[in-house]
């Protein structure tokens, strides 16, 4: 099973030569612009968090005191200390016999106000998300609690269960099977069953295109059946890798929406599908990355290969895996231009806009770094 990539430090892999097989020591470059991209978003996590805290009391401010009891007494401390120094979105009020709390500055309340509208913005994009999501599976079902565990990454709603779920019946439905309450389609549509990277290939005009083309010494090739890739700057293809790469990325391969059952997992056509699968699935979510523990919670439900980690270090062009953080996390790396996100939904842009009163820059402005290191193998 993959439990992260923390595991990246152990990983050996060996290859065959004339006298056998030998471990040899293999290089997993860095990306520091996407590791950044873990770090840059710690401040606007917490200014988020407090706002959310703040928004769910009934009087729309939450005294001091009862920070712990809602946090914990480490977490306390830095909300305290965003307290102090984001005095543009959070005002300290009480005093006179009253108790201290935190509530929302009025240019702050302003936008925040302005959530309801991503909300709602966001609810069509979410529903056939979840539909596609079902739609990958096996049995076009996932246990629920599978899918509250990615609900943050895919942006749903907290109380997703009870305010979106039974809006659409026609969708979705919940039943219980051998013991566990799934998360069921209810109907299929074949105009879901595209995915993010046929659709870019559409946009960009790419599946209109005849002529022969060939793969470029970066690894892309504009072809129906290729994938964008971005090799970290330390890693250098020689010609022989390059030619092998061409045939990859012109072969042919099932969709991601077709049955996993049908395919022979040792085919290398059915290996090129796990990685659309894992493709799509990231693009399912907002940010186009998720931990590795929400990766390999779906396992069973999309027969991922029992060794995951190993797809993912081999196509590094596609995905990238770092250890930043408390939770290694894996990125589609096309949706990143550095350090920033390329395309944003409603929800992401409100709070971009949100966090913005701290007076606090750019993620792309703030990174535009181009070095990498290795990691040893």
């Amino acid at each position: 099973m993959f439990k992260g990539s923390e595991n990246l430090a152990l990983f050996q892999v060996r290859y065959k030569s004339g006298g056998g097989f030998r471990p040899k020591k293999k290089v997993y470059h860095r990306v520091h612009e996407l590791d950044k991209a873990i770090d840059l978003k710690k401040k606007p996590a917490l200014i988020l968090q407090l706002k959310s805290m703040i928004q769910a009391h009934k009087h729309g401010r939450i005294l001091l005191r009862d920070l712990e009891k809602h946090v914990g007494f480490v977490q306390k401390w830095n909300l305290m200390a965003a307290i102090e120094k984001y005095p543009s979105i959070f005002h300290v009020g009480g005093g006179n016999r009253e108790p201290p709390c935190v509530m929302l500055t009025e240019k702050a309340q302003k936008i925040a106000d302005e959530e309801g509208e991503a909300i709602e913005s966001m609810e069509p994009i979410l529903v056939n998300n979840l539909r596609k999501l079902l739609m990958m599976s096996v049995d076009c079902r996932v246990p629920l609690e599978k899918v509250e565990f990615i609900q943050s990454a895919m942006g749903l709603p907290h109380d997703f269960k009870s305010s979106l779920i039974p809006k659409y019946p026609d969708f979705f439905s919940l039943k219980v099977v051998n013991g566990r309450v799934h998360l069921v389609l209810e109907n299929w549509d074949s105009s879901l069953a595209i995915t993010a990277r046929e659709d870019s290939l559409v946009r960009e005009g790419v599946l209109e295109k005849r002529h022969k083309v060939r793969i470029t010494k970066d690894g892309n090739f504009l072809g129906p059946n290729a994938f964008k890739v971005s090799f970290p700057p330390g890693f250098r293809p020689n010609a022989s890798y390059l030619e092998e790469f061409e045939k990859w990325q012109k072969m042919e391969f099932p969709s991601p929406y077709l049955n996993a059952r049908r395919f022979d997992v040792a085919d290398p056509k059915a290996r090129k599908r796990v990685v659309a699968v894992l493709h799509e699935l990231l693009s399912l979510t907002m940010e186009k990355r998720v931990t590795c523990a929400q990766l390999d919670a779906f396992h069973s439900e999309y027969l991922l290969p029992s060794r995951l980690i190993l797809c993912l270090i081999k196509h590094q062009g596609v995905f990238y895996i770092t250890n930043k953080g408390a939770r290694g996390t894996v990125f589609l790396k096309e949706a990143y231009d550095g350090s920033s996100l390329i395309e944003k939904c409603p929800l992401l842009l409100f709070q971009e806009r949100f966090v913005s009163l701290c007076g606090r820059r750019k993620v792309n402005n703030v990174c535009n770094e181009t070095q990498s290191s290795s990691v040893i193998l």
